[in-house]
């Protein structure tokens, strides 16, 4: 099976639970939130946060410790849906690409480049993101 048809396949199967994931992976602290507004640390197409610089220590640690929880929720929704951590994860990115970055945070797509979204401009998604 093509990795774009079992994307959309697994978008389907994970749609209505995928909620429960994106709650974890939304926990972020008071640091991190500001990060995120400065443009710091944004969401990435692959579904976990990134770095748009170099972080201090303390932010770096609490980042990574997000994205621990992100991958465990992912694993958990993909081993109850019989599909891939990556399949869950660029799912997921994909909601969060579309619905919660908001103007002026930082994203960065498949192609490694890190952008700001711009007022309510929609932020072009991946072709998988069906």
């Amino acid at each position: 099976m093509k990795t774009r048809t079992k994307l959309i396949i697994a978008a389907a199967l994970i749609a209505g639970t995928a909620l429960g994931a994106s709650r974890v992976a939304y926990a972020q602290s008071a640091s991190v939130q500001a990060a995120i507004a400065k443009g710091a640390v944004g969401e990435q197409a692959d579904g976990y946060l990134g770095f748009n610089g170099s972080p201090s220590a303390a932010l770096r640690a609490e980042v990574e410790q997000i994205n621990i929880k992100r991958r465990a929720a992912y694993t958990d929704l993909a081993a109850k849906r019989g599909v891939t951590v990556q399949d869950v994860a660029a799912s997921v990115g994909c909601t969060t690409l579309k619905n919660r970055v908001g103007a002026g945070q930082a994203y960065k797509l498949n192609d490694g480049v890190w952008r700001t979204r711009s007022g309510s401009t929609p932020i072009p998604l991946p072709d998988y993101c069906a």
